[in-house]
């Protein structure tokens, strides 16, 4: 089973909660128990797993990788002028799998599935793939 999540971002740095998207297709499979992959195809945006009870987390994780990877460097090279996405997506990964346990995610207490935006506002995809087990 794939299903193709369409995401439209607002921002250029965006870390997206998409838990409760990924929670329906899981129980609309009817899955009981497997794994759902979360893939990301783009080269400037990822897939995290991370806390979603304080929106806090949220800016400061995005002001760090600011921090770490700016915009702007006198050293970078690519012509597009977003290393500092393709650098934040190398580090958000670009997928993430998670145990499905009697028809339900198990994630932690806090937790959520984000995607993360680097390079937006865009249309982007997202694919969901279920492997029964």
């Amino acid at each position: 089973m794939l299903h193709t999540m369409e995401i439209s971002t607002s921002k250029r740095d965006e870390l997206r909660d998409i838990t409760r998207e990924v929670i329906s297709y899981v129980k609309k499979s009817g899955v009981q128990n497997g794994i759902i992959v979360v893939y990301c195809p783009h080269t400037t945006a990822g897939i995290a797993i991370n806390e979603n009870a304080d929106p806090d987390v949220k800016h400061d994780v995005l002001m760090r990788l600011d921090e770490v990877y700016p915009w702007e460097h006198p050293k970078y090279r690519h012509a597009e002028g977003n290393t500092a996405s393709h650098l934040k997506s190398i580090t958000a990964g670009p997928s993430q799998s998670i145990i499905i346990h009697e028809g339900a995610l198990l994630l932690g207490r806090w937790q959520g599935i984000y995607f993360c935006e680097f390079d937006g506002p865009r249309r982007r995809q997202c694919y969901l793939k279920i492997i029964e087990g």
